[in-house]
């Protein structure tokens, strides 16, 4: 049997398959602890820097293992690295048998029943619905996993995938004439059979949530639970932990009776007039909110007058659906499978209309089309943390930005395992050789309105000195479109704007254009991987704390007031540190990567809460000077 420290030696298994494979002292010491935490039963909370090679230290040790071992990463990009790149890699090297599985949620697997509903009554006559029907339908006598990923003649936004696809509630489960057939059910048994399975968060919690109810088999009982990008955990288990409802379900669900109103049940002339009814009132109630998505507080908006208007034609219409669907009930599996969906969005309702309950945040979002409505717990610290503790599992967290100012106590709290094992690893890099900060003098504060032509004055200089090669990271979609519209005329190269295609196809133009900027918010902030000469410098307009009016936060804040605690240094400045340190992983990815990053947010050295900052960030050349940059970035 292979050891850890022997597969990762100079003449280890890993360097004989693996051209260029050097041990790191960093990855040894993260695969050593993983091994022991594998061995004891025991957590651990890890923070490896970029470089480290977090990946391999906590795959060898999982393979090595004969524990069954889940590994969850934070989108479905990784799982597919993870799965098609590293496993079989790793797998190779220490001619391992075990045996692997990728599973994602229901919505990446085709559902030939509603494929084969929805081809034989288009929703709406869409030409390109229609044509993308088509083609979906010439793809499924090919799939053998019937993953909708492997669609790449439809765009990832195309409108059919809802009518190709199922959800929990609309699958007609053991009743569904394709049950022998069906991707997802294969799919969940290969998992179940698997010695490592390859999942994300979002699934992961979903099938929590479904456990904590009793019906929970999505993801089989493991050994060893691997979470990478562990720093998303929190936000994301929040969400799984509460009650949330949208317009969009209670469409999908007036959508499913009226098509087999038309195929099976035309006799029944009012299952579409209460399905027609219901879903006017599910658009009226959109209508209720500002145009342009927004979040806020459903407690305060709730007493509005014309929402509680809309609220009473809503629970009328949903009874009377209920009442329709009743007397069809056992007329077909899709009218049963119905009549339980209105069941549940009624339960779900009664629990969002009561805002009395403490402890919770409860807060609504709207889309171009839908409302959301959700109730969010403020503290899974005692839930999740109770889980934990009673499964008889190993546990590991791991991401490059878990700490704030080398602590992990924040996160540890949030989560509920303050008993667990931590460690940290600074990157391998040598950042004050390949890097540099700064944060330039004379900037106005982020929000006077100055501020907007300093940070085109001052990226028009930083990009002729890095000759494009740039990205420019902002906390919001205003700014970021008013800076975007300014450079248009202002510089020669090459300019790349997050939302004007898709984020895969940005960044593939940026690598290859070698000399663009990109221009970018939130979701380029993590998860972005450019080595090498396409990128040279990172410019952030400001600290990204959350808005102050984003309703969890707000809840989040007033919660912590309450138990005497100080709000703005124990809730948003750590969560505001890990943010940065995410955006500021995306200069340096390689030992031969060298870089310029810039902060125009003066708080950084005016506010005492700017040296959390500071020290939660790698150990880079710093100045003030922004000529330095200049000059450092000309010499790059």
């Amino acid at each position: 049997m292979v050891s850890v420290r022997s597969a990762f030696a100079k003449d280890g298994c890993l360097a004989a398959e693996i051209d260029g494979f050097l041990p790191r002292e960093q990855q040894i010491s993260m695969a050593s602890a993983v091994e022991g935490v594998i061995a004891n039963k025991q957590t651990l909370v890890v923070e490896a820097g970029t470089g480290t090679g977090k990946t391999f230290a906590y795959l060898v040790p999982a393979l090595i293992s004969d524990k069954k071992v889940i590994v969850s990463t934070g989108t479905k990009n990784l799982q597919e690295q993870l799965f098609h790149r590293d496993l079989p890699t790793i797998k190779k090297a220490l001619k391992s048998s075990k045996q692997l599985a990728l599973l994602k949620g229901r919505a990446n697997y085709l559902c030939e029943y509603r494929l084969e509903q929805h081809s034989a009554h288009v929703p709406f006559p869409d030409p390109e619905l229609i044509s993308d029907l088509q083609k979906v339908k010439l793809w499924s006598a090919e799939t053998e996993q019937g993953d909708i990923g492997e669609l790449t003649s439809i765009p990832e936004d195309a409108q059919v995938f809802p009518f190709i696809t199922s959800t929990a509630d609309n699958c007609l489960g053991k009743d569904c004439p394709y049950i022998e057939e069906c991707y997802l059910v294969k799919a969940r048994k290969t998992a179940m059979d698997a010695d490592v399975v390859v999942v994300n968060h979002h699934l992961f919690f979903a099938d929590m949530a479904l456990k904590d109810t009793g019906f929970g088999e999505l993801i089989p009982n493991a050994d060893v639970v691997i979470f990478d990008e562990a720093h998303q955990i929190p936000e994301i288990a929040s969400e799984y932990f509460g009650e949330s409802l949208t317009t969009r379900i209670i469409s999908d669900l007036c959508r499913d009776i009226e098509v087999e109103f038309r195929t099976n049940l035309n006799d029944a002339r009012q299952l579409m007039l209460a399905s027609d009814r219901l879903a006017q009132t599910a658009m009226d109630f959109r209508l209720c909110f500002p145009a342009d998505p927004s979040r806020g507080n459903w407690r305060e908006l709730i007493h509005q007058h014309n929402i509680q208007t809309i609220i009473s034609r809503l629970q009328s219409d949903l009874d009377f659906v209920y009442d329709v669907l009743k007397m069809n009930l056992s007329r077909s599996e899709v009218i049963d499978n119905c009549f339980e969906r209105v069941l549940q969005i009624k339960t779900q309702l009664t629990k969002l209309l009561d805002t009395e309950a403490l402890g919770f945040s409860y807060w609504y979002e709207t889309t171009k089309r839908n409302v959301g409505l959700h109730i969010t717990p403020l503290s899974i610290a005692e839930k999740f943390g109770g889980f934990v503790t009673a499964s008889d599992s190993t546990w590991v967290f791991t991401s490059a930005t878990l700490s704030v100012d080398n602590s992990f106590s924040h996160y540890t709290s949030n989560l509920g395992i303050n008993s667990a094992e931590r460690l940290i690893l600074n990157s391998p890099f040598n950042y004050h050789e390949q890097a540099m900060l700064c944060v330039p003098r004379y900037l106005p504060e982020p929000n006077q309105f100055q501020m907007e032509q300093a940070l085109i004055n001052l990226a028009r200089k930083v990009i002729a000195a890095s000759k494009g090669r740039c990205f420019f990271l902002f906390t919001s979609h205003r700014m970021m479109n008013k800076i975007a519209a300014a450079l248009e005329t202002e510089i020669s190269f090459p300019m790349l704007v997050q939302g004007t295609t898709s984020k895969r196809v940005l960044l593939e133009q940026f690598c290859q254009l070698k000399n663009a900027v990109l221009l970018a918010t939130a979701s380029f902030w993590e998860g972005v991987d450019v080595r090498g000469d396409a990128l040279s410098c990172v410019i952030i307009d400001k600290l990204p704390f959350a808005a102050p009016d984003e309703p969890l936060l707000q809840a989040r804040v007033e919660d912590c007031r309450l138990k005497g605690g100080e709000p703005f240094s124990e809730v948003q400045v750590p969560q505001a540190v890990i943010a940065l340190k995410q955006g500021v992983g995306r200069l340096i990815r390689d030992v031969t990567d060298k870089g310029a990053l810039i902060i125009c947010d003066n708080r950084l050295v005016t506010r005492q809460y700017g040296q959390q900052f500071i020290a939660s960030l790698p150990e880079m050349q710093r100045t003030r000077d922004l000529e330095k940059v200049l000059a450092f970035l000309k010499q790059i």
